[in-house]
């Protein structure tokens, strides 16, 4: 589990983003901190791995447990949650070293995927000794984030696609084939196969090709979380 920090004077900002934290699996809150003074008492005596912080606090400003962390070779990240939204703040966080930047107010989706973001990444850098150009575009540097196709290609429909996607929100725990897609959505096979073709090529879908001892291959669909916000626009 990741432990976290929120560091948030406003009490109803910080239940809010508590309440969010709760609803993304891998993450596990070990404290909240009003002042930048209090998170550095806490950042002494527990583990803390990634720290929610707002910039505007009564005292010291969120920038300033930044610099702590850099100066004092702490091996905490951070995602900034804060209303500043002018360059020089902004900057200023980015080269300390946050790893994201939220602009309130801001939607779950955003946080979510901030969350589910900085999770792969973790998992990567722990499991992972040495990774290829890809990985690291992909899963560390977060490149070639938008979407390359902008609308649906002809003969897709919105209505057909948001079944096939929660169909696929059902499967994604596991690699699943296009006959699992058609047995929940009961359209013909071909159909299902252009709907996965096109999650592929927005990268949300990764296939394997799966070859047995008889029979044509089966084609294995494996759910790439990290793009999974690039559909949100078609549905």
């Amino acid at each position: 589990m990741i432990r976290v920090m929120i560091v948030e004077d406003d009490p109803m900002v910080a239940e809010f983003n508590k309440r969010y934290l709760e609803q993304v699996e891998g993450f596990t809150l070990v404290a909240m901190a009003a002042s930048v003074d209090e998170a550095i008492k806490k950042i002494e005596k527990l583990e803390i791995d990634l720290i929610l912080l707002d910039i505007f606090m009564p005292g010291k400003l969120g920038l300033e447990l930044l610099t702590y962390l850099r100066e004092n070779e702490k091996e905490t990240d951070v995602i900034i949650i804060s209303a500043a939204s002018d360059m020089e703040r902004i900057k200023k966080a980015l080269r300390y070293g946050a790893v994201d930047y939220l602009i309130k107010p801001f939607e779950f989706d955003r946080l979510s995927r901030a969350l589910v973001s900085y999770k792969e990444q973790t998992r990567v850098i722990q499991t992972q000794h040495v990774i290829n150009q890809d990985v690291l575009d992909q899963q560390i540097l977060h490149r070639e984030d938008k979407p390359l196709i902008e609308d649906l290609p002809k003969g897709l429909t919105k209505d057909t696609l948001k079944q096939i996607w929660e169909t696929i929100q059902e499967l994604k725990d596991a690699p699943f084939s296009t006959e699992d897609v058609v047995r929940v959505v009961g359209i013909s096979r071909v159909s299902v196969r252009k709907y996965l073709n096109f999650l592929k090529e927005m990268g949300i879908l990764d296939v394997k090709v799966i070859y047995g001892t008889v029979g044509r291959p089966v084609y294995q669909h494996e759910f790439n979380k990290l793009k999974e916000h690039l559909i949100k626009s078609f549905l």
